[in-house]
C-alpha cells in the first residue's frame, strides 16, 4: 500500500483530532511527520489538556492533580509538535476552535477506569466541564468553527469507534471529528493500528491505506521524550505511567469512513 495512494489521493491538508497531549504522537506521530515532509498541510485539534493523566514516577510526580499540570502538558505538546514539524495547532474551545461570539471554553479530561486489560471505560467522577459532560453539539460546532476559519482540510482524521482502547475522551473525539467532517462535506478517516485491519478493509472493498513508516522511529522517539510526564522511552519501547510497555508505533493505517 503506497504512502501517497488510496486514502490520501489528492489530499493537501489533513486535520487530526486527538483527545489529550501525547495521543497525537503515540497514535499518529510518524504519519504526521511524513505528511509534513511531503508538503501536505497538517493541523491538529487537541480536545483537552489531559489534566487527569497519571504521572510517571520521578521528578514530575508532584504535578499530578495540580493546577500546574495542565500548563505543563501544554508545553510538552508544543515540544513534541516541534519534533514532528507540525506548526498548526489549536485547543478545542479556544479560538479559532470556538464558535464566534462565544467565550472560550476549556474542555477538561474526563478521566477513565480500566474495565479489563487493554480496554478503558468512563470514570465515575467526570467533572461538569469534562469533554464527555459537555453537549456533543457544542463540541462539533467548535470543530466546525476551526474548519471554517481556515482553509478547509481535505481530510479529517481521528480514532476508530472505540477510541483505540476505549478511553471516553477518545470516543468523544472521534464522534466530534466525524460529525464536524460530515457537516462540512469533508472526508473522514479513522486510524488503524494493525496492518491486518487495513488489509481486511481493502478486501471488503473499502478504501484503506497502510503506511510503512519505520524510518520515522527516531523522530517519534524524540517527540515522545517531550511527553515525559506520561511516558518514558526505553530503547524502541514506550513505557506508560502505569508501567505498561509497548513497542513504539510508527507504521499506521487509515480507513476512509466518509
Amino acid at each position: 500500500m503506497g504512502e501517497r495512494s488510496g486514502v490520501l489521493d489528492g489530499v493537501q491538508h489533513v486535520m487530526f483530532v486527538h483527545a489529550h497531549p501525547d495521543d497525537e504522537t503515540l497514535a499518529s506521530g510518524a504519519l504526521m511527520a511524513q505528511l509534513v515532509e511531503r508538503g501536505v498541510t497538517v493541523s491538529l485539534v487537541t480536545c483537552t489538556r489531559g489534566e487527569r493523566g497519571e504521572v510517571v514516577s520521578g521528578s514530575l510526580a508532584h504535578l499530578e492533580g495540580t493546577p500546574e499540570f495542565a500548563a505543563h502538558r501544554e508545553n510538552e505538546l508544543a515540544g513534541a509538535l516541534a519534533e514532528l514539524g507540525v506548526t498548526r495547532h489549536v485547543w478545542l474551545g479556544t479560538p479559532p476552535a470556538r464558535v464566534a461570539q462565544l467565550e472560550p471554553r476549556r474542555y477538561e479530561d474526563s478521566g477513565m477506569r480500566w474495565v479489563r486489560e487493554g480496554l478503558a471505560g468512563p470514570a465515575a467522577d467526570a467533572s461538569a466541564n469534562a469533554l464527555t459532560s459537555q453537549p456533543l453539539d457544542d463540541e462539533v460546532a467548535d470543530v466546525r468553527a476551526v474548519i471554517d476559519a481556515d482553509a478547509a482540510p481535505d481530510l479529517v482524521v481521528s480514532y476508530n469507534e472505540i477510541g483505540g482502547y476505549g478511553h471516553p475522551d477518545h470516543v468523544r473525539a472521534r464522534e466530534v471529528a466525524e460529525a464536524a467532517a460530515r457537516a462540512r462535506g469533508i472526508r473522514f478517516a479513522e486510524i488503524l493500528s494493525d496492518a491486518a485491519l487495513a488489509q481486511k478493509a481493502q478486501d471488503a472493498g473499502e478504501l484503506a491505506t497502510w503506511f510503512h513508516l519505520d524510518h520515522r522511529l527516531d523522530q517519534v522517539k524524540a517527540a515522545l521524550a517531550h511527553h515525559a510526564s506520561q511516558v518514558s522511552v526505553d530503547g524502541d519501547d514506550v513505557v506508560h505511567s502505569g508501567g505498561q510497555r509497548t513497542p513504539i508505533g510508527t507504521s499506521v493505517g487509515l480507513r476512509l469512513v466518509l
